[in-house]
């Protein structure tokens, strides 16, 4: 007994000490979180509601709802560049999911120079999307970058000759394009992280029982990379709204730094955060209903719908 309990003892401070170093590397992380996200996080929210902020000390007094109120009734210029934004957003998020799942599946066949492949459509993250590619281009680089970057791949002489409405809807396409595939990298890389965890196995069975590349891209590959489906969803959303090209996230700056109106700026920015939260929620919900399960799971799911079922039986039983 006595070798039981020290045994029990020894399994007990060797998960102590795992969890002690455990919480010595998180430790960094929770400091940050708190110093960094968590304070500004609320301090933001304390100034959307203050009535009045002292710049200097930078002390809050009162409470009030007025700049929330001021955003959908007295700012004519919010909700179109807001509405405009949200438009932007989700039409380019569902391109970005699209041509980064179709280019991962490429990349991912047994092809020629497929490494090459990948690095090259990893490129566009490495150098850049934002202020870098800016600064790069100012400095006289090839101006041929920049006309790719605006969609001005064809010839202006070209379109010409179609009107000018068929030129700017050609110039959007190729633009939005151009743009979702310079932002695509990261997605890219997701997704093939996603098909290469697939068992080779689950497609060779599935060609047996005489499934078509069609069947197998939908009763297979989505299903088995679901998981990072929803990651680059989530991350797509993220990343398209917070990006440095935004607009109104630029007229949230204007009022925050250049027109110094601190409870209003934060405001507006409560009211994105709280928007692309909602958006992201709604993702989750719908995606899962159609998250794959492991087979850990599908086996502990059958046994307890069947403990359920002879409890019933049993319940059934005893009543009879």
């Amino acid at each position: 007994m006595e070798e039981v309990k020290k045994k029990k003892k020894r399994s007990l401070s060797l998960r102590t000490k795992n969890s002690l170093k455990g919480l010595v590397f998180v430790t960094p992380f929770i400091i940050g979180l708190l110093a960094f996200f968590l304070y500004p996080l609320f301090f933001s929210l304390r100034i959307s509601v203050a009535e009045k902020v002292e710049i200097l000390g930078m002390k809050l007094s009162g409470f009030t709802l007025y700049s929330f109120k001021r955003a959908f009734v007295e700012d004519s210029e919010f909700l179109p560049t807001f509405a405009s934004t949200v438009k932007y957003t989700l039409t380019t998020f569902p391109l970005t999911i699209v041509l980064s799942l179709i280019i991962a599946i490429i990349l991912n066949k047994n092809i020629k120079g497929r490494g090459l492949f990948r690095v090259i459509f990893f490129i566009p993250f490495l150098l850049g999307s934002g202020e870098i590619m800016t600064q790069i281009l100012n400095q006289g680089v090839d101006r041929a970058v920049l006309n790719i970057m605006d969609g001005r791949i064809i010839p202006y002489n070209v379109l010409s000759y179609f009107g000018a409405n068929i030129v700017d809807i050609v110039q959007n396409v190729f633009g939005t394009l151009v743009t979702v595939l310079w932002r695509s990298g990261v997605q890219i890389l997701l997704f093939l992280a996603g098909l290469q965890s697939i068992s080779p196995s689950l497609y060779e069975a599935a060609r047996i029982d005489g499934a078509t590349e069609w069947e197998l891209f939908w009763k297979v590959t989505i299903p088995m990379i679901s998981p990072m489906m929803l990651l680059n969803l989530v991350y797509t959303i993220v990343d398209s709204f917070t990006s440095l090209d935004n607009e109104l996230l630029g007229y949230i700056k204007t009022y925050g730094f250049a027109n110094a109106e601190f409870s209003y700026a934060s405001a507006l920015g409560w009211i994105y955060f709280a928007f692309i939260g909602v958006l992201v929620a709604i993702i989750f919900g719908i995606m899962k209903n159609y998250m794959h399960t492991s087979e850990v799971e599908e086996v502990r799911k059958r046994e307890r719908k069947h403990r359920v079922i002879t409890i019933e039986k049993a319940r059934r039983r005893t009543f009879e």
